[in-house]
């Protein structure tokens, strides 16, 4: 039923088969990406706009104020919720941890600097210009990314946004009303551990409990192949003809596994699954000139801002 309606917002001309025929028989009228896939947060802003030191301080502050954790634990605690599950919002869900996640998202977002944030019109421009689908893939809730875009000048860059709710959803999906637009679901207030007692995760990596295992999470997140594999499906798109840009090592290794051509943002050193490196996102046209040599229209733009779920019944 979900899948039903992501297939009713997204459409491709023809059928599968047609252009799979297509991309066989005519390679010359058919370029090599389609898509382009970009994290958010410190990849289309760098690391020194202070968004990510903001961010781990509220954690760390929601963590002591909210859950009550001792704060001579919270280095080595988020350090591995962070390590072994991915986000530290996934690790404490993991390990027992019971809270709303909009009121977390609200509390570790809600105080960021976004005023270190400013309009980027030579992003902007590079964007506009790339003749390909453009799609927004991170761990972020809704607001945030759409602060973010909005702060850069870049709501109408992106088809759409593939976030924490959209991959965490509990009840009925729901999609913009445009059909060339990323489907959104609704965000899980909450979702029960199932049980009150909390996982010693610090413990357990000490050696104090042998033989336990690290328990699941019930967060959907990068890097786990199944996130990026469910955002594809999402999205309708083929990996194989795709680039995701981020700034993690492990998100860029994680995409690589599932097939995506990869680019490590933030760095002019590649890393093992990386294709390409770029010190900045700025440094594109240098690194990939082949992005603006494919035979399609030289622009591709999106009307409006990006766009904002709409019901949908399914």
């Amino acid at each position: 039923m979900e899948r039903s309606a992501y297939a009713s917002s997204f459409s491709f001309q023809g059928s599968v088969t047609e252009m799979e025929l297509h991309d066989q028989f005519c390679p010359s009228h058919s370029p090599k990406y389609d898509c382009l896939l970009f994290d958010l947060d410190d990849t289309l802003y760098p690391l020194s706009s202070g968004i990510a030191k903001g961010c781990l301080k509220n954690i760390q502050d929601y963590m002591v104020e909210k859950l009550r954790i001792d704060e001579s634990k919270l280095d080595a605690l988020c350090n591995l919720l962070y390590k072994n599950y991915g986000t530290t919002m996934a690790g404490l869900r993991g390990i027992g941890y019971d809270f709303d996640y909009d009121q977390y998202h609200s509390f570790v977002h809600g105080r960021l600097p976004y005023e270190n944030l400013k309009p980027d019109p030579v992003l902007r421009s590079l964007l506009l210009s790339l003749p390909f689908r453009k799609i927004i893939f991170t761990n972020a809730d809704k607001i945030h990314a759409a602060k973010v875009l909005s702060r850069l000048g870049l709501d109408d860059c992106f088809e759409g946004i593939i976030c924490f709710e959209t991959l965490n959803t509990v009840r009925g999906s729901v999609a913009s009303g445009n059909k060339n637009d990323v489907d959104f679901v609704e965000s899980p207030s909450t979702a029960n551990s199932g049980s009150s007692e909390i996982f010693d995760i610090i413990g357990h990596f000490s050696g104090t409990n042998p033989g336990l295992g690290l328990p699941k999470t019930p967060v959907v997140c990068k890097p786990s192949v199944e996130a990026i594999e469910q955002a594809l499906r999402i999205a309708d798109i083929n990996p194989h003809r795709t680039i995701f840009f981020d700034d993690s090592v492990r998100n860029i290794q994680a995409g690589k596994r599932v097939g995506l051509h990869t680019v490590l943002v933030g760095t002019s050193q590649r890393c093992k699954g990386a294709d390409y490196a770029l010190e900045s996102i700025h440094n594109l046209r240098e690194a990939l000139p082949e992005l603006w040599e494919a035979d399609l229209k030289s622009e591709v733009g999106y009307s409006g801002k990006v766009p904002v779920e709409t019901s949908v019944t399914a």
